[in-house]
């Protein structure tokens, strides 16, 4: 080998102080710099999983908040829909507490009716019996008893007031 200009001793000598350098530098260098890119794998590892477990839970919330505004829909439709229930029960007493009320002033407008009547017959009853009365007295000429004349008047007016009924 000297042939070619290459020392043995000198070659030896490199190659040791090459596998020295090496194993200089892969402690000294290569560990270090693979324990940093071991650690900067490792966090962007992390990063990346705490990413997704944010990305999962944002998810989760989304759906926990859909369900929430249906569940809030549906209560909202439920109220509306016992809202209207109770405005159609409302008024539907109304209108049978107005017609309860129409019929008791029906009721009482009738018996007032009734009563009128009834107090109007009578004062006819006795004017006819006065104008009976005073008319029997000029045709006979003379007073007759006002009370027997008038049971008198009254019999024949009940009388003829039951024929018209039958």
């Amino acid at each position: 080998m000297s042939g070619l200009g290459i020392n043995g001793w000198f070659l030896a000598a490199q190659i040791v102080n090459f596998l020295i350098l090496l194993l200089i530098l892969y402690f000294f260098a290569y560990k270090p710099v693979m324990k940093m890119l071991d650690e900067r794998s490792r966090k962007i590892r992390e990063s990346m999983d705490e990413v997704q477990k944010v990305k999962d839970q944002a998810a989760q919330t989304e759906e926990e908040f859909k369900k929430k505004i249906e569940a809030a829909s549906k209560e909202g439709q439920e109220v509306i829909a016992r809202a209207m229930r109770t405005g159609e029960e409302a008024r539907q007493r109304a209108q049978l507490e107005a017609k309860q009320e129409a019929q008791g002033l029906v009721e009482k407008a009738r018996v007032e009716i009734q009563r009128e009547r009834d107090e109007t017959i009578g004062e006819l009853r006795q004017e006819f019996a006065d104008l009976t009365v005073v008319a029997a007295e000029k045709v006979i000429g003379k007073s007759l008893d006002k009370n027997a004349h008038r049971q008198i008047i009254d019999q024949v007016l009940d009388e003829s007031l039951n024929l018209k009924k039958n």
